[in-house]
């Protein structure tokens, strides 16, 4: 985990700019890694913290809708199985009414790279070896929708 904050501030400063520049668009979230099948539990313990950090690039944007692309950066460690860092990007559209609710769809794909937590062995000529463990490549895939709502309705943006 101290790894992932030390490369996490070291692009910090990348994303920090003097007045009069644009800010970069990024978001923070701390996520609880489930093993659980899909839709049966809405929350799982014990927990297997996450932090994922990431940003967003308008490609089309109008007064009611936008296509946008991120690029998003996490780590995770569960306790007991692995821990692993991703790289993904997502390809997502977002819809805005009027009055203030926005609906979006997002479709990414990414690198996922696992390391088990505990020993590993290997059974060879009768006797069992200690493994070198460089880790599971894993292509990941992700499909979202969201609701939200713009508390005041942005400008235009480029």
């Amino acid at each position: 985990m101290s790894k992932f904050l030390g490369i996490f501030f070291s692009f910090l400063p990348l994303l920090i700019f003097g007045q009069g520049k644009k800010l970069i668009p990024l978001s923070l979230s701390f996520f609880n890694e489930a093993t659980a099948i899909p839709f049966t539990q809405a929350f799982s313990t014990p927990i297997h913290p996450g932090l994922q950090i990431g940003t967003e690039f308008n490609l089309k944007s109008k007064p009611s809708a936008r296509l946008f692309q991120t690029a998003n950066l996490s780590y995770f460690y569960h306790h007991r199985l692995n821990h692993g860092i991703s790289v993904y990007s997502e390809l997502a559209y977002e819809q805005r009414l009027k009055f203030g609710p926005a609906f979006s769809a997002l479709f990414g794909l990414g690198y996922l790279h696992t390391f088990a937590t505990a020993e590993e062995f290997s059974f060879q000529e009768g006797q069992y070896l200690n493994k070198n463990d460089r880790g599971n490549a894993r292509l990941l895939a992700s499909l979202a929708f969201d609701v939200g709502f713009y508390v005041k309705r942005p400008a235009q943006q480029p």
